[in-house]
Formats: C-alpha cells, sequence, structure tokens
C-alpha cells in the first residue's frame, strides 16, 4: 500500500507533481552530446520520465523513473540517428510523420518504414538507427524499458565513418533490405516479432466501455520488461479506482483525460490534454475518466510485462 509522499503537503500537491504538462516543458536541442557538430543528427528530445539515453539524468523537471523511461523526439526531415545499441530495449512509437528505423547486423541493415501509431521495439543489444526521409517532421515517444539506462554504443557515427556509411545505418551499397515480415532473411525474421502496426493491432473491448491495442506484453510484442497500450476511452467513460504493484504512466495522444488519486477515503484529480503525463506510483490508487465531447486516445506504459491482474470496473 502507498502513503502519501512526506515530501508534499496535500495528495493534490503530489498529484500535481507526478505530472508533465507539456505547455510546461521545452524541447531541449543539446541533449544528446554526441550529436553536437554534426547538423544531420539535429534532434531535440522533451524529458517526461527519467532521461532515456540522454545523459541529463539531473532535470528537475523530469519525474523519476523506476522501470522505464519516456520521452518524446522531434525529428526534422533530413535528419537521421546514427546506428547504435542498447543493453536494454526500448521502444519508438510514431506520433506525426514518418520514421524510417534500420536494424544492423554483419553490414547488412534491414529498414522499416513506420506511420502513426505504428511502433517498433528495438531488440536488445541490436545496432539500429532511424531517419526520417518524408516531407514533415516525425514526432514521437520513446522510451527505453530500465529506469537508468548505460549510455548507447555506437556502432556507425559520422564522427568515425563515412557520412554516406552512417545514413544507411552501416550499410554498404546493395546491402539494404526492405523489412519484409515473411522474409527470409535472419534479419527479417527478427524484426517481423518487434514491429507492430496500428490498423494490424487486434481491439479489445474491455467491460468498462473502451478499447486496448496491446503493443508489448502478453497478446503484442513478447517482452520481459514492460506492457504498452493504446487505449481509446469514449467520451463520458472512466474506471474505478484500482492499484497495482508496480508504477503506470498515461499519456495522452488525442483529446482529454481525467486522472485521479485516491488515499485514505480522500479523492484528487487532475485534466490531461494531448501530450500532457501523469505517473502514478506503485499502490497508489488511481483512476481515469474521459469527460471531454470527444474521444480520447492514451498511450499507456505499465512498468510490468505481467498478463493484466487489474479488473476494470465501469465508473
Amino acid at each position: 500500500m502507498t502513503v502519501q509522499d512526506p515530501n508534499f503537503t496535500t495528495l493534490a500537491d503530489e498529484l500535481k507533481a507526478h505530472t508533465g504538462r507539456f505547455t510546461d516543458k521545452q524541447f531541449d536541442w543539446k541533449a544528446f552530446p554526441s550529436n553536437v557538430g554534426f547538423d544531420e543528427l539535429a534532434r531535440a528530445q522533451m524529458r517526461y520520465i527519467g532521461a532515456g539515453g540522454s545523459p541529463k539524468v539531473g532535470d528537475a523537471s523530469t519525474l523519476k523513473p523506476d522501470h522505464f523511461t519516456l520521452s518524446l523526439i522531434y525529428k526534422e526531415p533530413g535528419r537521421y540517428a546514427a546506428c547504435h545499441s542498447h543493453e536494454i530495449e526500448e521502444s519508438f512509437l510514431v506520433i506525426d510523420g514518418a520514421l524510417v528505423v534500420g536494424w544492423e547486423r554483419d553490414g547488412e541493415v534491414v529498414e522499416v518504414n513506420l506511420g502513426p501509431k505504428d511502433m517498433i521495439l528495438n531488440a536488445r543489444d541490436v545496432g539500429h538507427g532511424f531517419r526520417v526521409d518524408g516531407v514533415e517532421p516525425v514526432l514521437m515517444t520513446i522510451s527505453v524499458d530500465v529506469g537508468k539506462p548505460l549510455p548507447p554504443v555506437y556502432l556507425y557515427h559520422p564522427k568515425e565513418h563515412p557520412a554516406e556509411l552512417a545514413r544507411a545505418f552501416g550499410a554498404e551499397p546493395g546491402k539494404t533490405l526492405k523489412f519484409d515480415p515473411k522474409g527470409d532473411h535472419p534479419l527479417q525474421k527478427l524484426m517481423a516479432g518487434y514491429v507492430v502496426r496500428h490498423a494490424e493491432l487486434e481491439t479489445h473491448w474491455e467491460n468498462a466501455g473502451f478499447t486496448r491495442k496491446i503493443y508489448c506484453g502478453p497478446g503484442g510484442v513478447e517482452t520481459d520488461t514492460c506492457r504498452k497500450e493504446m487505449l481509446g476511452i469514449p467520451s463520458r467513460v472512466g474506471v474505478k479506482p484500482f492499484s497495482r504493484d508496480v508504477e503506470d504512466a498515461f499519456l495522452v495522444l488525442e483529446g482529454s483525460l481525467i486522472v485521479g488519486w485516491e488515499e485514505n477515503g480522500e479523492q484528487v484529480e487532475v485534466e490531461l490534454g494531448p501530450r500532457d503525463l501523469v505517473k502514478t506510483p506503485a499502490g497508489r490508487r488511481h483512476w481515469f475518466r474521459n469527460n471531454g465531447a470527444g474521444h480520447a486516445t492514451v498511450w499507456y506504459i505499465v512498468g510490468s510485462a505481467e498478463p493484466e491482474t487489474v479488473t476494470f470496473e465501469a465508473a
């Protein structure tokens, strides 16, 4: 059971401190020192939970991470991220624009195109990079599935490799393959288990009146770290208070959402708009409700990959 944090005078103050407002934050164009001096690598980060792959772990406006980080990344057309790897899984969820993600192994690269609400979970220790080839910028969420990830290991950075090789994520001419989920190449077969198309996901209707599309976890991409879902919450739909033994986070993509907390009979609420977030600590009783006139779309991350144990009840 969670009790009120002694660092806060009221439960409302604690909830506010666990809320990340898009309008209170700024994009950081210097979040990644490895990009400095390379205009083609330019990108901006907005940190919500933890620092992700950035070394800026001391940002006081960022929520403390437990089992995952979450940030927004903005990338303009023509820019790319150099091929690198992590010791842990990392997901890219596209919000706006079209993103090319490449996986590299032994000088060969498989590239996949992702559109809005598509996701890829980048496998551990697999070289990967991303590039914006479209005509509009990309906005996406990045989540690294550990509270304090190690620095990325760069495999093909323009500081040490020819620019064209780095832009191709390490593939020499003729060594890039288009993603084919039914392809025979070992890297295509591997990637096929980690790419999620929003349009191809089954829509699960909860008895409480909202929908779930499972991206990561049982019913989605297999993982032992975090469960990730997209919730569709119609107008005037909400659930009764529930709690978990791990943290969870709601990031509103479209519409609005009220998130409430309860402690010792006291209840407080906050309303979220697009790109606002609430992270709820383990053990805290909480709920959500859509009081808006329109549909709410919410990216939902749970700090465990275990099957859902909550039975949602309509409020």
